[in-house]
């Protein structure tokens, strides 16, 4: 990848989840090739500090505290990047949850689990809206607020962060995975709505990465793959999780129009065959 010869410079990209593994890698990726990298988080000391390991290797980077839940918020913070850096050409919708009051504690329900109060029935409806709303509004709304001064513009892409959920829904975690095939679809609805204005609209859909989401359910904690873990890497053709830096090269390509010009309403899976794989 560090032989790719692909200049950002002078582009604008705004990342949402600034403050996350994935998203840290994404931004790497574009600090690298020129871009200035504005970070937005809920969490703003976590904003600051990937903005400040990318500024200590030579990039252009700051963070800003913005809520992807608030049309204020990001208004407001998209107003100091137009100051800080000028209007946005790359809006990257990085921000994701789970939560575990929206997660069933079980894969199946069973007539011996029915009433050990983990079931789809017993899921926290203000959680449940939660984990909804930040990983389908919180990627609608950051479109909404800064892609409008993308309009006219060239080389300008939205790229939305999708989950191999999305595609193949994994057990125990119902709405981050309704939630992210919302993302799939208005991924392809925006990409048709913005095709002649010049914005480009694709998705990721990562796999199994191992993140501050997930590391609590991935190990144990001896350090050794959980049961869960060691299923997945059965169904993944590949026999791994992937590396962060596997999705950097992906979401390059997606903005280089040398690359992939007539590419929008994308969806790609990032996730070494596993949604492609039935098991046998």
């Amino acid at each position: 990848m560090n032989n790719y010869d692909f200049n950002l410079k002078d582009k604008v990209a705004v990342i949402t989840g600034g403050g996350g593994v994935l998203t840290g890698v994404f931004a790497e990726a574009l600090c690298t090739r020129g871009a200035k990298v504005a970070l937005f988080d809920i969490n703003k000391e976590a904003a600051d500090m990937a903005a400040e390991k990318l500024m200590s290797a030579g990039g252009i980077a700051k963070g800003y505290k913005a809520d992807v839940l608030s049309k204020e918020s990001l208004t407001a913070a998209y107003e100091e990047v137009k100051k800080d850096f000028g209007t946005c050409d790359i809006l990257l919708n990085g921000a994701g949850v789970h939560h575990p009051l929206a997660t069933t504690g079980h894969e199946q329900l069973t007539k011996e689990n029915m009433g050990d109060g983990r079931t789809f029935f017993d899921l926290d409806i203000e959680k449940v809206e939660w984990v909804y709303d930040i990983d389908f509004m919180g990627t609608f709304l950051p479109t909404q607020v800064i892609s409008k001064d993308m309009v006219g513009k060239t080389g300008c892409s939205v790229i939305n962060i999708s989950s191999m959920n999305a595609i193949s829904p994994t057990t125990t975690v119902p709405i981050y995975s309704a939630a992210k095939a919302g993302v799939n679809n208005f991924t392809a609805w925006l990409s048709s709505y913005f095709a002649l204005v010049g914005i480009r609209v694709n998705a990721l859909a990562p796999g199994f990465f191992v993140t501050n989401l997930n590391k609590n359910i991935m190990y144990k904690e001896d350090g050794n793959l959980s049961g869960r873990s060691e299923r997945i890497i059965a169904g993944t053709p590949m026999s791994r999780f992937g590396n962060p830096d596997e999705c950097a090269g992906t979401l390059l390509y997606l903005l280089d129009p040398k690359l992939s010009g007539f590419v929008t309403g994308a969806v790609i899976p990032i996730d070494g065959g596993f949604s492609n794989y039935c098991g046998v």
